[in-house]
């Protein structure tokens, strides 16, 4: 497996295809320390991204990272890949309060 780092980050963004199945892994910190893995399997990298950036809590997107064809994107790369102008769907309109 390969991180962005790994591959670099120009380009990535050209080459990225959000139709490619991929999953979201994330964690979360507690009293005792790092809770295990939460897994989700989704049919496109483009609505794990959604669900990543629009539906998970500020703290848990922290903790997370997407996984398309064996390549990691950790939180900073999901958010870049929400930014991105090849992002197919809609984004949610932001809050006043964000």
């Amino acid at each position: 497996m390969t991180s962005e780092n790994e591959r670099g980050i120009s380009g990535v963004d050209e080459l990225f295809d959000y139709t490619t199945a991929a999953e979201l892994y994330s964690s979360k910190f507690g009293r005792q320390g790092r809770r295990p893995l939460t897994y989700r399997r989704f049919a496109s990298a483009a609505q794990a991204i959604r669900f990543a950036i629009e539906d998970l809590p500020p703290q848990l997107l922290e903790n997370s990272y997407l996984e398309v064809d064996e390549t990691r994107f950790p939180s900073a790369g999901i958010r870049r890949l929400y930014a991105s102008t090849r992002y197919p769907f809609a984004r949610r309109a932001a809050s006043p309060l964000a």
